[in-house]
This record gives C-alpha cells, structure tokens and sequence, in this order.
C-alpha cells in the first residue's frame, strides 16, 4: 500500500510540475505567444510551425488550442488556419517529450533551488513567475526518477502483473484508458511521460506502451473538447476539428503498432525512446498526411457546429469564454470585447432617448427601458468573470487593464440607469400630459444630445487603445459640457421671465434633463482618469494654490 501511495504522490507531482509550467509561462510570455500566433497564420504552415514552437514553450497542446479556439471566436483567424496550428502544436508537445525522456534528474535541484530562490524573492515579477516555471521542470524531472523508483517495487506484485496482463489483451482498451488517464490528468504530454517511464522499468510491455501513447493523443483532444463545451460555437469548433484529426491519426496508426516495434525498435534500443519517439512520429506523420485536409475537416466541423444564423435569438457572440480564464492576458481581452458590446448597448438606448423625446414613442420608451435590465446583466456577468482571474497570475499591465475594465462597465452601468430615469420622467412629465418643449429648448436638448453621442464613442476609443491625447480630448470635452449645461439652464430661466407658455410647461424635466445629460457626461469622461493617470497627466487635485487664491480676493 505505501509503494502505491508513493507511485500515486509521484505521478501526482509529475501532473502538478506540468501544471507550473504551463501556467508560468502563460503568464510570462501569454500576450506574446498570441501575438506570435496571431501574426504567424498567413498559410497553413506558417500556421503549424508557429504552433510548433508555442506548444513547445507552453508543453500543453490543450492550452495552445484554447488560446487559438478565442481568435477564431473573435473572427481573427479562420478555421482551416486554425486547426493547422492545432496539428503543428501536437508536434511540439511531442519534442518535449522527447526532451524529457533524457536523464535529467541532475537538474532538477538546481531548477528548484533557482526557482524558489527567484519566486521568494520578486514574486510579484517576471523574475519571480519564471522561478516559478524552473520550479515546475525541477519538479517534473524529480517526479520521473520517484515514478521510476516506485513502479520497480510494484511490478513485484502479482496483482499487479495481473492487472497489467489484461491490458495486453485488448488494444481498444488500452487506447481507452489512456485517453482517461490524457484527461484526468489534464495533460496527454505527463501521461506519455509516465508511460516511457513504466515501460523503461518493464511495468508494461512496449505494445501495451504503445496504446496507451495512442490513447492520450486522443484523451488530449477530448479534453480540449470538454473544456469548451460551454463556450460560442465557433470557439467549439477548433478542440472538434482537432479531435477529428487526432481520432482519424489513431485509426490509421492503431494498427502498425506491430510494425513500428518489428523496425523501428532495432535502431532505437531504449524502451522509452521507443515509446516517445512513437509518439513524435505519430504526430509527424498526422500533420503531414492532414496538413492538405484543414478545408476539408473544417467543412465537416462547421455542418456538426453550425453557426448560429444572425436573425435568431442566440446570434449575439458572448466574449466571456470560460476556456479563457487559464490564460489571463487572453480572458482579460474577452471581459474587455463583452464591456464594448455593453457600451454598444448603452449607446443604443442614448441614441432612442432622442427619437422618445421628439416623437413620443411609449413603446418605443418601454424597450429601451428593458434595454437597462440588459445593461446590467452584462455588467454582473463581466464583474463576475473578472473575479476569477486570479490576480497572482497578472502583471503590473494586466491588472491595471482589469481595473480600467471594472471603471468602464461601472460608468456605463450607471449610465444606463439614468438613461432609465429619464425615459420614465419623460414619460410621466411629457407624453402622458402631451406637453412640448419650445423649439428653442429643444434645440439645446438636441445639441447637448450630440455631445452626449460623440463623447461616448470617444470614451470607447479610449478604453480600447488607451490613447493619452483622446482620453485629454475627453476630459476637456467634459468641461464644455459643464459649461454649455450652465449656459443652456440660464437661457431656459430666460424664456421663464419672457413668460413662454411651452417653457412653464415643461421647465422641471428641461432642467431636470439637462442636469441629467450633465451626469450622463460626467460618468462617459471619467473612464479618461485611469489613463491619464497612469500616464501621470493629471494633477494632484484641481484646488488652486492658496496664494494665488488670496490674490484674488
């Protein structure tokens, strides 16, 4: 029982070494390698080579093809270009198998060593996250040697030897379990591993190796599968077309397992390296023969995943992709899309206000009104999913990114609740009583509306590029609002003492909605503060000196 506590705590630790890395290098390098991803799919090969090298980096086809699956969600890559990533990324998962099937256990105390060393002592840095990747190979590297250690003693026992006798017996089920072991374990590359190790301490023969190799090829399309169950149809689509590929690539290898250890054993010699080499040449060989079927595969995924039709219910693309969260920099760019479809929302209803004033629309005052209620379930949804990026895993840049994300969908929020407001004094103060406001006064409603329109769509701009001389723009575009609001309320008090009939009607909502236009204008400008102020444009407060004050009086 202690020996296969020891065995369970050693694959344990081989699984969690993986995960460190994965994870550490996603957050060091994460909006590189979608950079490199983005810029590397002109062709299919291309496509692939750039596939090659992130998974390399990340060692996890699965994380590669999350990432990847968001772009084509976000409309930036195809699909045929995507799925020849996904087949250059089981390459590059598959060298790094290669490379760890070497005895490496002498690095493993000065990763680890190095790593913590660097993780204590700048945590909160890329120093300290790429500790925290050396940490993940050193742990790693120890995990084969204790796996090693352990199956030696097991393999003395003959319930054991039995068990394993049965997976000799049935190839099916040894693809079968691997692929579960692919999928529990969260990661195909820590299964092969484990499989080169048994089979170099003779736990299983190489056949039996084999087989399982096959299966976690297939269980690591399956779980990218499953990771994306919940996600929009087009990012589905990637994990499917790569399962497609990899059960298509085991269907046709399945039966030249016989065949490869009849040649290739001879030349190769080290049962590992058989095994691992294997699995390298599955790889190859897959992407090769499917390099010239990514248009074809994809044809057959988008009839299984059908795109939702645009007039339907569901046609509106959801950003918040549950996929994207292990990977930071990629989830903060999906809460960043979901925040401007809010915006777009917000800007809908600002821009029907207008049409309820001039027209007096009940209906149409009554669906945007309901408009609000959409407002603020994509502000939970979006604050929702920004409380689970874990803020360990985010940079100085990212984490400054997820506040200025928090302030805009907040503002346009509470944008949105005005909007509400004035919807409904509109109607009870204007449409219901069949007031009008004088044409004067519905002049500067409908300049101050212009304002309102164009300041939002700058607002927008600079939440999404961040611009330092839009987001000065912005807020001196808030002082002409200010003061056009005073000028607009004098001139209203005016046509009072000139006794306009149509002014005494309806001066509470004109000032009442002026003021509000005023809020309005005021939430749209503030998301210009985190950008100056990160810039360090803005002043420590607006008081003036007290000298220069004292002068004045």
């Amino acid at each position: 029982m202690k020996h296969l506590l020891n065995l369970l705590a050693a694959v344990a630790l081989l699984v969690w070494g993986t995960h460190m890395v994965r994870t550490g290098i996603l957050r060091v390098f994460g909006a590189n390698l979608r950079q490199i991803l983005g810029r590397s799919t002109r062709n299919r090969f291309l496509a692939a080579l750039s596939g090659v090298g992130v998974t390399a980096l990340v060692q996890s086809s699965t994380a590669t093809s999350l990432i990847v699956s968001s772009f084509v969600g976000q409309g930036l890559v195809t699909l045929p270009l995507a799925l020849a990533v996904m087949l250059g990324a089981d390459i590059g998962t598959s060298l790094m198998a290669v490379v760890f099937s070497f005895d490496l256990s002498w690095l493993s105390p000065l990763c680890i060593f190095v790593g913590v060393v660097l993780f204590i002592s700048r945590p909160d840095t890329n120093a300290g996250r790429f500790g925290r990747i050396l940490i993940g190979l050193g742990l790693m590297l120890m995990a084969l040697k204790l796996v090693s250690a352990s199956t030696q003693v097991l393999t003395q026992s003959p319930a054991v030897k039995a068990l394993l006798d049965t997976l000799g017996t049935d190839l099916l089920l040894e693809i079968s379990v691997g692929a579960a072991l692919a999928v529990v374990s969260y990661s195909s590359l820590a299964v092969v591993l484990l499989t080169a190790t048994l089979v170099s301490t003779s736990v299983i023969p190489s056949d039996v190796a084999l087989g399982l190799v096959l299966g976690a090829n297939l269980g690591s399309g399956l779980l990218a599968v499953i990771t994306t169950a919940r996600s929009a149809i087009e990012v589905r689509q990637v994990p499917l077309g790569n399962l497609l590929f990899k059960a298509l690539g085991v269907a046709l290898a399945a039966p030249f397992i016989g065949l490869w250890l009849r040649h290739a054993r001879p030349y190769l010699g080290d049962p590992a390296t058989v095994v691992v080499m294997f699995h390298l040449a599955f790889n190859l060989l897959t992407a090769l023969v499917f390099i010239g079927w990514t248009q074809v595969i994809a044809r057959w995924v988008q009839k299984l995943l059908p795109r939702t039709q645009p007039g339907s219910a569901r046609a509106r693309q959801h950003h918040l992709d549950p996929s994207a969260l292990a990977t930071p920099s990629l989830a903060i760019s999906c809460a960043a899309r979901e925040a401007l479809h809010q915006a777009d929302v917000v800007e809908t209803m600002l821009r029907g206000m207008l049409d309820v004033i001039r027209n007096d629309d009940l209906r149409l005052a009554e669906d945007l009104r309901k408009m609000d209620d959409a407002v603020d379930a994509l502000y939970s949804s979006i604050k929702y999913y920004l409380t689970k990026i874990s803020h360990e895993a985010l940079d100085e840049n990212e984490s400054r990114r997820w506040t200025d994300i928090i302030s805009f969908t907040i503002n346009m929020e509470q944008v949105g609740d005005i909007i509400e407001r004035i919807l409904i004094d509109i109607e009870d103060k204007k449409i219901k009583p069949q007031r009008q406001f004088s044409v004067a006064g519905m002049a500067e409603i409908v300049e101050l509306h212009e304002r309102l329109r164009d300041n939002l769509r700058l607002s927008m701009s600079v939440f999404l590029h961040g611009n330092v001389r839009d987001a000065q723009k912005l807020l001196e575009e808030k002082a002409r609002f200010r003061d056009l609001e005073r000028a607009y309320a004098s001139t209203h008090l005016g046509r009072l003492s000139a006794n306009t009939l149509q002014s005494q009607e309806t001066s509470s909502l004109h000032i009442d909605l002026i003021s509000d236009m005023k809020r309005i204008n005021s939430h749209i400008c503030s998301i210009a503060y985190p950008i100056l102020d990160s810039a360090g444009a803005l002043a420590p407060n607006r008081l003036r000196p007290p000298a220069a004050f004292n002068e004045t009086l």
